[in-house]
């Protein structure tokens, strides 16, 4: 009884440090130390878990933890920052999994002991419960892991970042789930015995298929609202694992990231003045570049790295917008060395940031951090656009549909009504880009057609090098 309450203090402390933890990310300045704190709340978790539980042979823990660090290490050491979204995603995925495995193997428990040996060894277990929790944990992991490779294939380019629509594709997937559902009350109700296997391994194939036809229909250019969606679905079915398991800081944790990444979807929906619901369900970015829009007229105005070095050391005033362009060309240390150049030029230096920016929330912010750009520097949508009119250059490095025109004046554009960056309203717009191009979700920008708009064409990492020279060389 004395053990049972030092476990549960225990696992106050760690929840404590949990939320004390994800309170803390929510500032740039304090995000390291949070994640630190976070994961000591972890290690307390599950030092006590290890030795609550009295596990006789730890070798096959022990294997699992060397395999795990070394594969993580790896990860983090090769992992390039333009390959962080899809490793996010590969997280996301492998939590689900490890929720379906969980539910799958305390499945083949009551399988080998029987119900009633189970309730014994399992005091106050409820068996409908019980099996309520296993069919949760199975189904929201699978749904999280296949999904979640999904995305992972889409935004490491291994399949199309385009929506894949299809006729009856809505029917399909209603289909699917109401299978599960029926699967799922069949299941609880005929009492999770021998004689449901089949009908348990079903719904385990149903699970790991909805989570592949859920993300098909979702295109590039919502994938920070997917990251933060599956990332919410991880840690929910982390919670029915904790269910499970009669684990009450799994539970908690699993609670916490949750209800926090159900927030930030909502905060990625809001940023994009779309629902939930049209980003799930509206294919969009499966039309062809440019559709359904207003058609572009006009003619791009190129510029040269020497001439942009005069546009910016005359600016008194200069906002960089980063976006996607920077993170592939790992431009954000040289942006960094420009940006002090500029300073010292007696030029004020900020950075927009757009919630959606990128391809995962707080991606430029990551990206940014790495290169030691002070954090005051980094202002958000709402803080910066105000100030926009008053801007002498705003510099755009590979963002495209975070500062499109399209959003405020196309009313025929798929993306009107999205709040945006407005680097059309700075006096004169510097933009990077490789080519014409479009963004991930296959649209236009009208801002390269303005008459204050320059192209500075080439890769990002290579052009602002070129300017950074020109800038030593003066």
């Amino acid at each position: 009884m004395q053990s049972a309450v030092l476990v549960n203090l225990s696992y106050i402390v760690a929840s404590i440090l949990f939320i004390f933890g994800l309170k803390m990310l929510g500032r740039a300045d304090t995000a390291r130390r949070g994640n630190m704190i976070s994961a000591l709340g972890m290690l307390i978790a599950v030092v006590v878990t290890l030795l609550d539980r009295q596990i006789i042979d730890f070798k096959w823990i022990a294997i699992g933890l060397a395999a795990g660090a070394v594969i993580g290490g790896t990860a983090a050491k090769l992992v390039k920052m333009t390959a962080m979204p899809e490793m996010v995603a590969l997280f996301n995925g492998f939590g689900g999994l490890a929720s379906l495995l969980v539910g799958w193997a305390e499945y083949q428990k009551i399988l080998a002991e029987g119900w009633a040996g189970y309730l014994m060894r399992n005091t106050g277990t409820i068996q409908n419960f019980t099996s309520t929790a296993i069919i949760l944990a199975i189904l929201i992991g699978g749904v999280t892991f296949t999904g979640s490779i999904y995305a992972y294939l889409k935004l490491a380019g291994r399949v199309s970042g385009r929506a894949k629509v299809f006729g009856g594709q809505r029917l399909l997937n209603i289909m699917v789930a109401a299978l599960i559902v029926a699967a799922g009350i069949a299941f609880v109700t005929t009492g999770a015995g021998p004689n449901s296997y089949s009908l348990f391994i079903a719904l385990v194939i149903l699970a790991l298929t909805l989570g592949f036809l859920a993300v098909m229909p979702i295109g590039g250019g919502d994938m920070p609202v997917v990251i933060a969606l599956l990332n919410s679905m991880s840690g929910l079915a982390a919670a029915a694992a904790g269910f499970v398991i009669a684990n009450n800081v799994l539970i908690v944790a699993g609670c916490l990231v949750g209800a926090s990444g159900v927030v930030l979807t909502i905060i990625m929906c809001k940023a994009m003045n779309r629902t939930l619901g049209n980003v799930l369900f509206s294919g969009f970015g499966a039309t062809d570049a440019g559709a359904g829009g207003t058609a572009m007229e006009g003619e791009l105005k190129p510029i040269s790295a020497s001439d942009t070095y005069y546009v910016l050391e005359a600016a008194r005033s200069v906002v960089v917008v980063p976006g996607y362009g920077m993170a592939v060309a790992q431009a954000q240390h040289v942006v960094k060395e420009l940006g002090d150049l500029l300073e010292e030029n007696g030029t004020e230096v900020r950075f927009a940031i757009h919630p959606v920016a990128g391809r995962m929330p707080g991606h430029m912010n990551v990206l940014l951090a790495e290169a030691d750009v002070p954090y005051e520097q980094l202002v958000e949508m709402d803080n910066i656009n105000p100030t926009m009119p008053s801007v002498d250059v705003a510099v755009v490095i590979g963002a495209n549909d975070v500062v499109n025109p399209a959003a405020i004046n196309d009313t025929a554009s798929p993306i009107y009504g999205m709040p945006i960056i407005k680097a059309l309203e700075a006096k004169t717009v510097i933009c990077l880009k490789r080519g014409k191009g479009t963004g991930f979700s296959g649209l236009e920008n009208q801002l390269f057609l303005l008459p204050h708009t320059r192209m500075l064409y080439g890769d990002a990492k290579n052009s602002i090098q070129s300017v950074v020279s020109e800038f030593k060389n003066a």
